[in-house]
Protein backbone atom coordinates (compact mmCIF):
# COMPACT_ATOMS: atom_id res chain seq x y z
CA UNK A 1 0.00 0.00 0.00
CA UNK A 2 1.47 3.63 -1.25
CA UNK A 3 1.39 6.49 1.54
CA UNK A 4 1.85 9.67 0.81
CA UNK A 5 3.44 12.58 4.07
CA UNK A 6 2.59 15.77 3.52
CA UNK A 7 4.02 19.41 4.74
CA UNK A 8 3.30 23.02 4.00
CA UNK A 9 5.02 26.00 4.23
CA UNK A 10 3.53 29.88 4.61
CA UNK A 11 6.64 32.50 3.02
CA UNK A 12 5.50 35.69 3.89
CA UNK A 13 7.93 38.67 2.21
CA UNK A 14 11.22 38.57 -0.27
CA UNK A 15 13.72 35.94 -0.22
CA UNK A 16 16.19 37.48 1.50
CA UNK A 17 14.57 39.24 4.32
CA UNK A 18 10.99 37.01 4.54
CA UNK A 19 10.56 33.92 6.32
CA UNK A 20 8.09 31.63 6.86
CA UNK A 21 6.81 28.88 8.95
CA UNK A 22 7.13 24.61 7.59
CA UNK A 23 3.83 22.58 9.14
CA UNK A 24 4.62 19.07 9.63
CA UNK A 25 0.71 17.77 8.27
CA UNK A 26 1.02 14.47 8.39
CA UNK A 27 2.80 13.28 11.62
CA UNK A 28 1.42 16.69 13.51
CA UNK A 29 4.70 17.55 15.10
CA UNK A 30 4.60 21.02 14.76
CA UNK A 31 5.61 23.79 13.37
CA UNK A 32 9.15 25.16 12.48
CA UNK A 33 10.30 28.55 11.62
CA UNK A 34 12.68 28.77 8.26
CA UNK A 35 14.44 31.88 6.32
CA UNK A 36 17.10 32.43 4.32
CA UNK A 37 19.71 33.18 6.89
CA UNK A 38 18.55 30.02 8.27
CA UNK A 39 19.58 28.87 4.97
CA UNK A 40 22.47 30.63 3.79
CA UNK A 41 24.15 32.07 7.02
CA UNK A 42 23.54 30.30 10.55
CA UNK A 43 20.80 28.40 11.51
CA UNK A 44 19.79 30.46 15.05
CA UNK A 45 16.92 28.19 16.03
CA UNK A 46 15.39 27.71 12.24
CA UNK A 47 15.55 25.15 10.62
CA UNK A 48 16.17 25.25 6.47
CA UNK A 49 15.18 22.67 3.33
CA UNK A 50 18.80 21.19 3.58
CA UNK A 51 18.37 20.27 7.80
CA UNK A 52 14.94 19.17 6.41
CA UNK A 53 16.60 16.53 3.77
CA UNK A 54 19.59 15.45 6.48
CA UNK A 55 16.49 14.78 8.73
CA UNK A 56 15.33 12.52 5.68
CA UNK A 57 18.13 11.14 4.33
CA UNK A 58 19.41 10.18 7.71
CA UNK A 59 16.79 8.59 8.66
CA UNK A 60 15.78 6.30 5.49
CA UNK A 61 19.58 5.11 5.10
CA UNK A 62 19.48 3.79 9.09
CA UNK A 63 16.18 1.75 8.22
CA UNK A 64 17.61 0.43 4.57
CA UNK A 65 20.73 -0.65 6.33
CA UNK A 66 18.96 -2.36 9.57
CA UNK A 67 16.57 -4.07 6.90
CA UNK A 68 19.78 -5.26 5.07
CA UNK A 69 21.63 -6.14 7.92
CA UNK A 70 18.69 -8.04 9.30
CA UNK A 71 17.93 -9.73 6.08
CA UNK A 72 21.78 -11.16 6.22
CA UNK A 73 21.27 -12.58 9.58
CA UNK A 74 23.34 -9.77 11.77
CA UNK A 75 20.38 -7.49 12.51
CA UNK A 76 22.24 -4.23 14.63
CA UNK A 77 21.93 -3.36 17.83
CA UNK A 78 22.40 0.35 17.06
CA UNK A 79 22.78 2.53 14.10
CA UNK A 80 23.83 6.17 14.52
CA UNK A 81 23.54 7.94 11.69
CA UNK A 82 24.51 11.72 10.50
CA UNK A 83 23.55 13.45 7.21
CA UNK A 84 25.36 16.41 6.36
CA UNK A 85 23.91 18.18 3.19
CA UNK A 86 25.52 21.03 1.83
CA UNK A 87 24.28 24.26 -0.06
CA UNK A 88 26.03 26.82 -1.71
CA UNK A 89 24.38 30.11 -2.40
CA UNK A 90 23.64 30.55 -5.93
CA UNK A 91 24.90 26.90 -6.55
CA UNK A 92 22.26 24.99 -4.87
CA UNK A 93 22.97 21.51 -2.66
CA UNK A 94 26.63 20.33 -3.76
CA UNK A 95 26.67 17.20 -1.82
CA UNK A 96 25.70 15.02 0.82
CA UNK A 97 27.87 12.98 3.57
CA UNK A 98 26.46 10.13 5.60
CA UNK A 99 28.54 9.53 8.39
CA UNK A 100 27.08 5.85 10.32
CA UNK A 101 28.12 3.90 13.06
CA UNK A 102 26.67 0.90 14.15
CA UNK A 103 26.49 -2.30 16.76
CA UNK A 104 26.38 -5.00 14.47
CA UNK A 105 27.15 -8.81 16.29
CA UNK A 106 28.88 -10.76 14.00
CA UNK A 107 29.85 -9.09 11.17
CA UNK A 108 33.57 -7.71 10.35
CA UNK A 109 34.24 -4.52 8.84
CA UNK A 110 33.72 -4.88 5.37
CA UNK A 111 30.74 -6.49 5.62
CA UNK A 112 29.48 -3.67 7.35
CA UNK A 113 30.73 -1.52 4.77
CA UNK A 114 29.40 -3.45 2.00
CA UNK A 115 26.27 -3.55 3.81
CA UNK A 116 25.89 0.38 4.07
CA UNK A 117 27.11 1.12 0.38
CA UNK A 118 24.50 -1.04 -0.58
CA UNK A 119 22.02 0.97 1.87
CA UNK A 120 23.21 4.25 0.15
CA UNK A 121 22.66 3.33 -3.43
CA UNK A 122 19.36 1.71 -2.58
CA UNK A 123 17.61 3.85 0.69
CA UNK A 124 14.73 5.68 -1.31
CA UNK A 125 15.73 8.51 0.00
CA UNK A 126 19.00 8.29 -1.97
CA UNK A 127 17.59 7.20 -4.73
CA UNK A 128 15.02 10.05 -4.84
CA UNK A 129 18.40 12.58 -4.66
CA UNK A 130 20.70 10.92 -7.18
CA UNK A 131 21.26 14.33 -9.00
CA UNK A 132 23.08 14.88 -6.06
CA UNK A 133 26.86 13.07 -4.82
CA UNK A 134 26.13 11.39 -1.89
CA UNK A 135 29.67 10.28 0.10
CA UNK A 136 29.92 8.00 3.41
CA UNK A 137 31.98 6.99 6.26
CA UNK A 138 30.74 3.76 7.68
CA UNK A 139 32.50 1.92 10.92
CA UNK A 140 31.64 -0.30 13.49
CA UNK A 141 31.06 0.80 17.08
Amino acid sequence: MATTRSAHTVWEGSLTEGSGTVTFDSSGIGEQAVSWPSRAEQANGKTSPEELIAAAHSSCFSMALSHGLTGAGTPPTKLVTSADVTFQPGTGITGIHLTVEGEVPGIDEAAFLAAAENAKANCPVSQALTGTTITLSAKLA
